[in-house]
């Protein structure tokens, strides 16, 4: 299938911050010293509990026989990329392969795109995810359209791993098919570390950010500590929303937990929940999907999301120009605000908060309001040929500000004061990378797909870490895809990075898959660099037989990750401590096979995971029409204690 131009490809719309000229908008850096699955099936967890565990669920179908000498259920090298087809009768009898496959994203004027490397949709999210898509009147996120191809430049970024050659054919066969569901999942990779407030985004800092531990190895203790017993109970469960008539995919993106409720979007809308007991506390109405949401959140519990302004119909897709800030403690929007290019509304790609204020990025440049009062701070300028495609937030504002034209781009990675937009300072990449993923903004971590290089649709071949205060390069970290498993949604995301975290003045990231000690099994390891010397400290955390480790996020000096289980047991949440490595389990999920098989369709690489106080928190970005005889979830919730 032939693809319609990438936003990317456009020429440079107007913005606001020229490096050349000095005007409306953020002024001219200082001289400087010589970037789902389903919803989650299964069965229903409300009925028919189990003895000796007291989690809901309903009887399962008779294990199928394994097609191979493996033991039945065990599962086969390889399982468990976007993409990948398990054998028949793999790993949980009775169940129905998951989400092999993610959704290819719609191109502008909604077009499906080509498949990407190795069979995979194109432009994926977080280890293959679909993607919201860029400005220019593409409809938008999700919605397939049956529009007239039009060609398109290949670009990096396809879904997923790296399968097989025969998996790679069967998987492009798929998407070619049909569009099959897929979430996001937003990790930790500011570093920071929060008790109270925890988003999707940026991996539980909620904005309240204490600083990163330590330098040097030295860290802190976290806030998260480990129960008397780490055996968990599912909390609650909430039914996947129904679709309106008409739509095939709706997007649900954003959580958040404060003190009082975890919030997730539905469809047009956002709930909270009570933390314990799912019951609902508000509902904030929104008029059309949410296409992008900040995972930062402001002391006194705002956040910023980016949604349509109506529904979307077969005739009009609608674009994501409404920015909104929502108050998660009242559970009210506070307002929404569009921003213009000319006449034309800007669809925007990317949201986040920084000190006071919410800034939203796309192709055609970025704006910028103060959270409290909704004042508009700047905005693209129509002289200028420059545009800010996105923003990094937290303890920073960083814009990946793009300039030139394709094949010749060069990015400035920019500090700014996220009141005046005043560039603090500026590191200016080499022409040719047309990407860059914010990991975090402090310490400054940026990552990009150097010359395509990383060959597995990770968006990521190096690491650069970037001095804030002069713009000056630390070092860059080379991170070859065949090895680590981290990846960023580079194109149009920017702050969209998982796999890793940031924290100690360290890199934390996870490796590949691999094979393992034990028969039939796979696991993996984080490891550690050190962002000021580029190398690696000797530090790993296995994952351990048949596991696989993905950092969430930092806890003070410490990590969180979670452990996505084999066949046979419950997934965890662990602790690696900064300084000595060591793990403590902070939670253990059922192993009952009916709480399993909605767990593990949460796949780490296509849902958004949340945990804090000894809450996990499990959800989709995406809702679906498709039929299904199953029992779907939009978020589970497990508890310790």
């Amino acid at each position: 299938m032939t693809q319609p131009p990438q936003p990317s490809d456009q020429p440079p719309q107007p913005s606001d911050r020229s490096p050349q000229q000095p005007g409306f908008g953020p002024p001219q850096p200082p001289a400087q010293p010589s970037q789902q699955p389903p919803a989650p099936g299964g069965p229903d967890l409300t009925k028919a509990p189990e003895p000796g565990y007291g989690y809901p669920q309903t009887p399962q179908s008779p294990p199928a026989a394994p097609p191979t000498p493996p033991p039945s259920g065990a599962p086969q090298p390889g399982y468990g990329y976007p993409g990948q087809q398990p054998p028949a009768g793999y790993g949980y009898p009775g169940q129905q392969p998951g989400p092999y496959g993610q959704p290819q994203q719609p191109g502008p004027y909604g077009q499906p795109q080509q498949p990407g490397p190795y069979g995979q949709p194109q432009q994926p999210g977080p280890y293959g995810q679909p993607q919201q898509p860029g400005p220019y009147g593409q409809p938008g996120y999700g919605y397939p359209q049956a529009t007239v191809p039009m060609p398109q430049q290949p670009q990096p970024g396809g879904g997923g791993r790296k399968p097989n050659a025969q998996l790679a054919i069967i998987v492009a066969a798929v998407v070619a098919i049909a569009l099959i569901i897929g979430g996001g999942v937003w990790y930790a990779s500011s570093g920071k570390d929060d008790d109270k407030n925890t988003s999707a985004d940026s991996g539980g800092t909620g904005g309240k950010d204490s600083k990163n531990g330590g330098e040097g190895g030295t860290t802190a203790g976290g806030a998260e500590k480990a129960p008397a017993d780490p055996g968990s109970k599912v909390l609650f469960q909430v039914p996947a929303p129904e679709v309106p008539k008409g739509s095939t995919t709706i997007a649900t993106s954003g959580s958040w937990v404060t003190d009082t409720v975890y919030a997730k979007s539905g469809i047009a809308e956002i709930v909270g929940y009570d933390r314990d007991k799912g019951t609902e506390q508000w509902t904030i109405d929104l008029p059309g999907p949410v296409c992008e949401a900040s995972g930062h959140v402001t002391e006194d519990n705002r956040t910023a999301i980016v949604y349509k302004p109506a529904m979307p119909t077969k005739t009009d897709p609608q674009r994501c120009t409404q920015v909104g800030v929502i108050d998660l403690a009242a559970g009210k929007e506070l307002w929404s605000k569009t921003a213009k290019t000319g006449t034309m509304p800007i669809s925007f790609n990317n949201v986040t908060l920084s000190g006071g204020t919410v800034a939203a990025g796309s192709t055609s440049g970025g704006a910028a309001w103060e959270i409290g009062s909704g004042k508009q701070l700047w905005a693209p300028k129509t002289s200028d040929t420059c545009y800010d495609a996105g923003y990094g937030g937290g303890e920073k504002l960083v814009a990946v500000r793009k300039c030139g034209s394709y094949g010749q781009r060069q990015l400035h990675i920019q500090t700014i004061d996220p009141k005046s937009g005043t560039v603090i300072s500026e590191y200016k990449m080499d022409e040719g990378i047309d990407y860059a993923g914010i990991v975090s903004t402090d310490p400054l971590v940026v990552a990009a797909d150097v010359g395509d290089s990383a060959g597995d649709g990770s968006g990521i071949s190096d690491f650069f870490s970037i001095d804030n205060k002069t713009g000056e390069l630390r070092t860059r970290i080379s991170a070859p895809g065949e090895e680590y498993g981290a990846r960023c949604e580079t194109i149009t995301k920017i702050e969209k990075c998982s796999g890793l975290a940031v924290g100690n003045d360290r890199l934390y990231i996870a490796t590949e898959e691999h094979e393992s000690t034990g028969k039939y099994s796979r696991t993996n390891e984080v490891v550690a660099f050190d962002l000021g010397t580029g190398k690696k400290t000797g530090q790993r955390a296995d994952a351990g037989d048949g596991y696989e480790i993905v950092p969430l996020r930092m806890d003070g000096g410490d990590i969180l990750a979670y452990k996505r289980p084999p066949y046979d047991k419950g997934g965890q949440i662990v602790s690696i401590d900064g300084s000595s490595f060591e793990q403590t389990t902070l939670m253990e999920n059922p192993a009952t096979e009916s709480v399993r098989d909605v767990e593990t369709r949460m796949l780490p690489d296509s849902a958004e995971i949340l945990f804090t106080q000894g809450r996990l928190y499990m959800s989709g970005v995406y809702a679906s029409d498709f039929s299904t005889s199953e029992k779907r979830y939009l978020v589970i919730a497990f508890g310790t204690g």
